[in-house]
């Protein structure tokens, strides 16, 4: 799986609430209402800035606060092909590969706002093209591979009609 985009930077500590306001979640589920209020408590109109294919990139804790699904769903909707952080909180990593989402765990401080990137989640290499530079990552493993290849656990289970397979 090789990822193509553009970085769109963010700082420390992204909450879930950051990521789509608390007052949208609850008013509705119509995914494409709730992507256009993306980010806006930290950039108002962040996603007209968005093209499909890419990257969040965040410091540490990416995704902390309550684990509601709707945070990976609405970045997986808008297009985000993955988000580039230093750290993410354990749940909303987990919810994130459950729905598709994959996030990749690098250290950011060198990848700037505009920085075109590609990532090799097979190989674990994430390339920023702009700056001629690579930084190794872990591979995933072969289960979250092969969940994020069939679009999130639930599509995974729909293909194959169980999960017995998923560690073969």
């Amino acid at each position: 799986m090789i990822l193509k985009g553009i970085s769109h930077k963010f700082g420390d500590d992204i909450n879930t609430d950051y990521i789509i306001s608390g007052k949208y979640k609850f008013s509705t589920i119509n995914m494409d209402e709730l992507c256009v209020h993306l980010m806006e408590d930290l950039r108002p109109n962040f996603y007209k800035e968005i093209k499909k294919g890419d990257f969040i990139v965040a410091g540490k804790n990416f995704g902390c606060g309550s684990s509601r699904e709707q945070a990976p769903l609405v970045i997986k909707h808008a297009g985000i092909s993955a988000v580039v952080a230093s750290s993410f909180a354990r749940i909303f990593y987990r919810n994130a590969i459950n729905i598709g989402l994959p996030l990749i765990e690098v250290p950011t401080d060198n990848i700037d706002e505009g920085n075109e990137l590609e990532v090799d989640l097979e190989k674990g290499i994430v390339k920023n093209i702009t700056k001629s530079e690579f930084l190794k990552i872990q591979p995933l493993p072969d289960v979250m591979l092969k969940i994020l290849q069939s679009g999130g656990l639930v599509n995974y289970y729909k293909e194959y009609g169980s999960l017995d397979s998923i560690n073969k």
